[in-house]
């Protein structure tokens, strides 16, 4: 069995999947020798590793060279978070994503809000179902097989009536064929009750402090969490805090304690 096919199986059990969301090979062996069956990249986290704040800063190529290290220290499914697709046009979209899978990538984050001057804004809805059905089109046509987790931003960024306005997406996330839905920042059980309900694609959620736990989000169905940036985020606060006390200590004893 391939990487993809394990991968794309991970999304059809009752227990859903734990995502190892890592950003170099030392994070993603750290997962791997925990035992996680897959592992994702954070764009954000890869980009803060980089020197680059989140948002396509760093070039696809610096990101590419990024995977693909940490491909070659893994054995389990790797996808990645391709936040717009890192290009202008569909084609440019295509040809990163098949370059992904050139070089073992399973599966793709790809997102409905963009960057504008710092400010993320999401996409109109018939705007995206268009670029999506024609990545996905292009996709096939090039005999590219790689697993679509769609991310919308509804509750990321607060929309009005956020829980309609991801089901009206779902409807064309569902007509364009994409394998995955991605609801971040969603936290409140009814509502991810709603949306899991209202679609047979697999759901995705995201760690946030008023998540509930595993056992809970597996009753309600959802098939796949992940845990973003933030265990990036908690090392370098860690990092700078034992950093911190070496030099008001003028020892090296805080991080043998």
């Amino acid at each position: 069995m391939t990487n993809i096919q394990i991968f794309k199986e991970l999304h059809q059990n009752n227990k859903p999947l734990l995502l190892g969301n890592v950003w170099n090979p030392q994070s993603a062996k750290v997962y791997e020798k925990l035992g996680y069956q897959a592992l994702a990249t954070s764009s954000s986290a890869v980009a803060h590793s980089l020197g680059y704040e989140d948002g396509e800063n760093m070039t696809f190529d610096e990101y590419l060279y990024m995977v693909g290290r940490i491909l070659k220290s893994i054995s389990i499914p790797l996808t990645v978070d391709l936040e717009g697709g890192y290009g202008k046009t569909v084609d440019a979209v295509v040809s990163n994503i098949s370059k992904l899978a050139e070089i073992g990538v399973v599966g793709i984050n790809i997102e409905d809000s963009f960057m504008v001057e710092g400010t993320r804004k999401i996409a109109a809805k018939e705007v995206f179902f268009e670029k999506l059905k024609s990545i996905i089109s292009k996709l096939k046509e090039a005999h590219v097989e790689m697993f679509i987790n769609v991310r919308t931003d509804t509750f990321l960024l607060g929309l009005e009536n956020p829980v309609e306005e991801t089901l009206q997406r779902i409807k064309l996330f569902e007509e364009a064929e994409v394998d995955g839905i991605f609801v971040p920042c969603i936290t409140a059980e009814k509502d991810i009750e709603i949306i899991v309900k209202s679609t047979k694609i697999p759901v995705n959620v995201m760690a946030m402090p008023e998540l509930p736990d595993f056992k809970t989000l597996q009753n309600l169905g959802v098939k796949r969490i992940s845990s973003g940036n933030f265990l990036n985020g908690y090392i370098y606060k860690n990092l700078e805090e034992k950093g911190s006390e070496i030099m008001q200590e003028q020892s090296f004893s805080p991080i043998f304690k």
